[in-house]
Parts: structure tokens; C-alpha cells; sequence
């Protein structure tokens, strides 16, 4: 039997790497147990967009104090924190409580731990080369995550839906385990909690007045807001355009743009630097370019095709302003607080896009309309990136000029 004795010789990094790989695959496991949860009594349409909302939520109504608690408190510590309330949020599910309010814990859950996760980098990274690869590696290892937590996650609920929600809770167990092997630094105790709402508005607008701060955060959430609306209209679109409705089928299929958001992850650092990440951006275009073409598509070779050149595109196009991001909050805020604001954006466009599919779904709009409404968000949201280019000046930020 495994022990925590026999994990000791492992290293921080590669611990935090599987640990991740394990919170991040249950996470996604989560969405299609719910989905199975959802269709076996008969809820309507909408209530799968409502419940992600509800998992959304949390990051929003949560970001002025999870970034202090990641600074705060040892990051390896708040990593576990987070873990433990997800497995709570699945125990909820098990007594069959609403949905709803179950993924909403699972969100708190992982609104702590997510501030921790990015924020332990550069403390485990010794420079900047180096914290670029650790972000490629820990974006790969999220991504395979949600592949094949998705994957995972559609087999069993197909199966058991009790089975599945156990293993969800091994597995949480499991990734505890695996954060324990992280040193435990100590963390900022002058960092206090009673002005958390109005110093997380400011450490906000000092963030948003960096050029490249505003980049990355508009990027970011761009990015999300699409992977999050084209996976719930992915779900009610293969059954309508493909005929295809089982919870298997289903997780395979959308399990392709996770393969190639991870095989842009570990090109990304052949292609673009710190330096160099402006040009990012030109990789968003494409990926919005992806979206609308799925208007074109009826046939489940291209919609394969294009799930996974959009998710390649994806991942070139997220990891530098990550990495770009947590350079910034180092140097200035912290990175937790940084990373809790990160969500707080993302997390603020994934809710509103959601929320517009939630009610466009209750109004009877088109799947057509749906995707082509999202392409265009994001392309409107790309020019707002490009105009912070022209917004740059010697003076701010010099250290990260492309």
C-alpha cells in the first residue's frame, strides 16, 4: 500500500505537478457526474449553465479575501485547505443535495486553492526562464487533467453515479497526499483581512494601470469566457447536430480541445518569451476564428479537427500571460493577491457568458446564433487587447517590452 513515507523522495515541483494533475482531473469528473446527475432527474435544459454559474459565483464573491489567504498562510498549506472543501462539496452530492448549492462549494473549493497553486511557482522556480517552464508544465498538466478528468468523469457516470463521487473523493485524498510533500513557507502574517474589499479594489486598479497587467487580465478572461460558453454549447450541440447524447461520447469528444490546449502549452516556449508576449495575441485571433467556423460544421471528423486546432491555438495563447502576470504581481502587489484578481476577472467573464448563454438558451436562440455571438465577443475582446499596446509608454513596466 502506498504511504506518504514512500512519496518522500519526491521533489516540490513534481509533487505540485501531480497534486494539480489530481485536483484538476476530479474538478472536471465533477461537470459530467453532475451532467448524469441533471439528466436522470429530468431537469430542465438550463440548469446545467445555472449550476456552472453557481461554481463561477464563488470565485467572484470570494476574490477579495482568497489572495490574502494565499499570502498570508503557506501556500502548500491553503493548497490542502482547498482540497478538503471540494471533497466536502462531493459528500453533499453523495446526500443528494441540490446541485446547485453542491457546485457552488466545489467553487469555493477551488477559488482557495487556485491563488495558492499559481502564487507557489515562483517560490519553487528559481528565475525567469525557468518559472516559464514550470507554467507550461503546470498548464500541460491541468489541461491532461481535463481531458481526461472529462473522459473519466463521462465513463463512470454512464456507469455509477455512486462510484464515480467515491473516487472523487480518493482522488481529493490522493492529491492532499501529494501537497504535503510541498515545504510549507512561511507566509506574510502582517497581511490582514478587515480591509480585504477595499484594498482588493485598489491592488485591482493597480494592476488593470499596467499596460501589460490589463493585457494579460483581458486576455485571460477572453480566453475562459470562450472555453466556458463552447463547452455548454459543445454539450447541447453534439446531440442536435450529430446525434450523439451519451455522457461518453460526449466527454471524448470535448476531450479533443483539451489535447491540443496541452499540446499548445508545452510549444508555447518555442514560440513566445516574457518578452515576447505580445504576440500572444495574434494566436487568440486565430482561436476566435476557430469559434465562428463551427457554424460550418456538421460532420465529426472537422468537428474534431476543429476542436483541437482551436485548443492548440488556446493553450500559445494562454501561457505567456500567465506567466507575463505572475511576473507583474511578484514585482509589485503579490502574487497571490494577483492570481486571486486573475480569477476574479476571469471568473467575472466566465459568469457573464455563461449567464447570456443561461437566458439565450431559456429564449429558444439558435446553437448557430449562440457560437457565432461568442466569436464575436471575443474578437471585440481582442481589440481591447491590442489598443493596450498603444497605451504602452518607456516608462511603465520596461522590464517587460516585447
Amino acid at each position: 500500500m502506498l504511504t506518504l513515507k514512500d512519496l518522500k523522495g519526491i521533489k516540490p515541483l513534481p509533487a505540485l505537478l501531480v497534486a494539480q494533475f489530481l485536483s484538476a482531473f476530479v474538478d472536471n469528473m465533477i461537470l459530467f457526474i453532475t451532467l448524469a446527475i441533471l439528466k436522470g432527474n429530468s431537469y430542465p435544459g438550463y440548469y446545467l449553465p445555472l449550476v456552472q454559474s453557481a461554481f463561477l459565483l464563488s470565485y467572484i464573491v470570494l476574490a477579495p479575501w482568497v489572495g490574502r489567504i494565499a499570502d498570508k498562510h503557506s501556500k502548500a498549506k491553503v493548497l490542502i485547505l482547498g482540497n478538503i472543501i471540494k471533497s466536502f462539496g462531493i459528500l453533499m452530492l453523495i446526500f443528494d443535495v441540490n446541485p446547485v448549492l453542491c457546485y457552488a462549494v466545489v467553487g469555493t473549493g477551488a477559488v482557495v486553492y487556485s491563488p495558492a497553486k499559481y502564487g507557489i511557482l515562483p517560490e519553487l522556480a528559481e528565475d525567469e526562464g525557468k518559472l516559464l517552464k514550470a507554467n507550461s508544465k503546470i498548464e500541460s498538466f491541468t489541461i491532461l487533467a481535463i481531458l481526461c478528468g472529462s473522459v473519466v468523469g463521462g465513463i463512470l457516470s454512464d456507469i455509477s453515479i455512486m462510484v464515480s463521487l467515491l473516487i472523487c473523493l480518493l482522488l481529493y485524498s490522493l492529491s492532499i497526499c501529494f501537497n504535503l510533500l510541498i515545504p510549507a513557507k512561511e507566509g506574510d502574517f502582517s497581511i490582514t483581512y478587515n480591509r480585504a474589499v477595499r484594498e482588493f479594489r485598489n491592488d485591482s486598479l493597480s494592476l488593470l494601470s499596467n499596460p501589460q497587467g490589463l493585457f494579460t487580465l483581458v486576455g485571460t478572461g477572453t480566453f475562459w469566457l470562450a472555453s466556458a460558453v463552447l463547452r455548454l454549447i459543445i454539450i447541447a450541440w453534439l446531440p442536435i447536430t450529430l446525434g450523439i447524447s451519451s455522457n461518453t461520447s460526449i466527454s471524448l469528444i470535448i476531450a479533443v480541445t483539451g489535447i491540443g490546449i496541452a499540446l499548445g502549452a508545452i510549444i508555447t516556449p518555442y514560440f513566445i518569451t516574457v518578452k515576447t508576449y505580445f504576440r500572444c495575441s495574434f494566436f487568440g485571433f486565430a482561436m476566435a476564428g476557430c469559434v465562428f467556423a463551427f457554424t460550418l460544421v456538421n460532420t465529426l471528423p472537422l468537428t474534431l479537427a476543429l476542436l483541437l486546432l482551436a485548443g492548440c491555438l488556446g493553450g500559445i495563447f494562454l501561457v505567456p500571460m500567465n506567466t507575463c502576470l505572475q511576473q507583474i504581481g511578484n514585482q509589485t502587489i503579490g502574487t497571490g493577491k494577483t492570481i486571486a484578481i486573475q480569477n476574479f476577472v476571469e471568473n467575472t467573464f466566465m459568469f457573464l457568458g455563461v449567464g447570456l448563454y443561461t437566458v439565450a438558451t431559456r429564449a429558444g436562440v439558435g446553437l448557430n446564433t449562440a457560437i457565432s455571438a461568442t466569436a464575436m465577443i471575443m474578437f471585440f475582446l481582442l481589440f481591447i487587447m491590442l489598443l493596450t499596446k498603444f497605451w504602452y509608454t518607456p516608462t511603465k513596466s520596461a522590464n517587460y517590452k516585447d
